[in-house]
């Protein structure tokens, strides 16, 4: 039984769903969650990656092997060494230590484009789903406008209106991600709502508002933290693409798109300006995908074989 038509828990399923384990059967024995992750490469995978991120963007917070933002013309353009392991920037500046600073800034701009879009998209999507009729249809009109643009374009849009900054930035992806978090919850909660144990639980008499915080929510978590995961990708490379634009992270802020502008003028005579922030980013968004889909094994199996 897939968590989808698991009737939550504090429902009695011998009144509130014919269809559920008579009287007295045995629950099906379920591994555990950890016992799960540890089965999933993908979990296990996109964790390593993901921590690894994780972990340089907190200790790039007390430390870094050089000053991300001190120059030194005399040690530009340096090959790697015991002092510089990545080498240096055109300025001077430690490689290593600016990727540190940039996955800070790449990881902010995703939690917080992430917590925009959940924070619009989420209670658009269960309102829609809910209420049904002319709501559902002008919820999802409005979201149908907003996908039409690309979401890098919006961002620009957006960007451009408002100033360029990581600020700006930020909530220009997570404005131009509300479609996706809508469309997902709505389509994750409407099996949900038309469950005989939804309809149980009207019956006896528990409001629209408790039906859904009670039932509906616990049943489509998994769906959306896969979904969060995967727009957390999408952010990260929408930052560092409107960072390398010139409309997201001002410099000279370490941002990974900002080190990509900066080192293509000297990709013929050293290409690894270009090379270790883009090895930041396919990683990053590597680890993220394989978190995504082992965070689908993990928390909800049966998704793996739903269209």
């Amino acid at each position: 039984m897939s968590t989808l038509e698991r009737p939550p828990p504090g429902l009695d399923l011998a009144h509130g769903d014919p269809t559920g384990p008579g009287p007295g059967a045995p629950a099906p024995a379920r591994p555990s969650l950890a016992r799960r992750w540890r089965a999933s490469p993908s979990a296990l995978a996109g964790s390593l990656v993901v921590g690894a991120v994780v972990l340089a963007a907190l200790v790039s917070l007390a430390w870094t092997p050089h000053d991300p933002l001190a120059q030194s013309l005399g040690d530009a353009l340096r090959a790697p060494s015991l002092a510089h392991p990545l080498g240096t920037d055109e300025y001077g500046r430690d490689e290593l230590s600016r990727l540190m600073a940039g996955a800070r800034i790449s990881l902010f701009a995703g939690i917080v484009a992430v917590l925009v879009a959940a924070v619009v998209g989420i209670p658009a999507g269960l309102v829609a789903a809910a209420r049904g009729g002319a709501v559902d249809e002008l919820v999802m009109r409005a979201a149908d406008v907003l996908f039409a643009f690309p979401a890098l374009l919006a961002a620009i849009v957006l960007v451009t209106t408002l100033g360029a900054s990581t600020a700006t930035a930020m909530l220009a992806i997570g404005i131009a991600s509300v479609p996706h978090f809508a469309r997902v919850t709505r389509s994750a909660a409407l099996p949900v709502l038309h469950g005989e144990y939804v309809a149980a639980a009207r019956t006896y008499g528990r409001t629209g508002p408790a039906v859904v915080r009670r039932h509906v929510l616990p049943n489509v978590l998994p769906v959306l933290v896969v979904q969060t995961t995967l727009l957390f990708s999408v952010a990260i490379v929408a930052e560092a693409s409107l960072s390398y634009l010139g409309l997201g992270t001002a410099p000279p802020a370490p941002s990974w798109g900002l080190m990509l502008k900066d080192g293509q003028s000297y990709l013929t005579g050293d290409a690894a300006l270009v090379l270790w922030p883009t090895v930041a980013i396919a990683l990053t968004v590597l680890g993220l995908h394989l978190l995504g889909e082992g965070l689908r094994d993990v928390l909800d199996p049966p998704l793996r074989s739903r269209p």
